[in-house]
């Protein structure tokens, strides 16, 4: 399986006041393989968050070395990181982070136009990424208006809209209800299995864990641990789902 992610001895630390240091990661090391839907999982303060962040290209460590893809991405400056960060990596917040004053349709394609694809091409393909993740009948709806649920499915259209080569999700069940929760993760696991995009979860719900492929174990800073999922409870997972067919651009 080809490599997708790498993290090499990766530290972070974060100054808290004159002479306080927090050490974050402390040289945290892991692969994550092209395909693969993987947990980050470890208690409050481990590093998870602060990891995925780096992987992500949304801040950078003090040490090590970071790879998506075939290139070095910890020391990138500049326009290469906007690059990496806007078609390289898709972002699923636990909070949604829609625009409240714009429909569905304009939050997916906004993050395309930012990339510098065409406005008309733009709302073709988040046409067809709404209808992917079943809200083809609320296109034209503000978050308001829809649910809890429905806006995740929003976050993850639109995470995917630039075809990156992987989607970090920070807690991608964390404001939602059980029921909810089941839905999307059943989302994710369709959507990896059905497009091959790689997935990375930072997550403290066992269920998300459950219906990955691996779980990596965190704990203060550094990887302690992965192990495999059983095939059978994914596949379960996602034989569980009701997603539509994609709709054609």
């Amino acid at each position: 399986m080809k490599t997708i992610i790498k993290a090499k001895g990766v530290t972070k630390r974060y100054r808290l006041g004159k002479n306080n240091f927090v050490d974050a990661l402390r040289g945290a090391t892991l692969e994550i393989g092209q395909g693969e839907m993987v947990a980050i999982m470890g208690p409050s303060g481990s590093g998870k968050s602060t990891l995925m962040h780096i992987l992500g290209c949304l801040d950078r460590p003090n040490s090590g070395e970071v790879y998506l893809g075939s290139r070095r991405v910890d020391d990138l400056r500049g326009r290469h990181l906007t690059k990496v960060r806007q078609k390289g990596v898709g972002f699923i917040f636990q909070g949604f982070n829609l625009i409240s004053t714009m429909t569905a349709l304009e939050n997916v394609s906004i993050a395309a136009e930012y990339a510098g694809m065409g406005r008309k091409k733009a709302h073709e393909k988040a046409r067809e990424l709404l209808g992917l993740v079943g809200l083809s009948d609320r296109l034209n709806h503000i978050p308001s208006e829809l649910s809890g649920g429905q806006q995740q499915r929003v976050a993850i259209a639109r995470a995917l809209i630039n075809d990156p080569l992987v989607l970090l999700g920070d807690e991608p069940t964390g404001d939602l209800d059980t029921v909810t929760s089941d839905e999307i993760v059943k989302l994710l696991r369709d959507i990896n299995t059905r497009t091959g995009t790689t997935f990375v979860l930072v997550t403290h719900n066992p269920e998300v864990g459950e219906a990955c492929d691996r779980v990596i174990r965190m704990r203060d800073g550094v990887v302690v641990g992965t192990e495999a999922v059983a095939a059978e409870a994914a596949a379960v997972c996602s034989a569980g789902t009701t997603l539509p067919a994609p709709v054609p651009a």
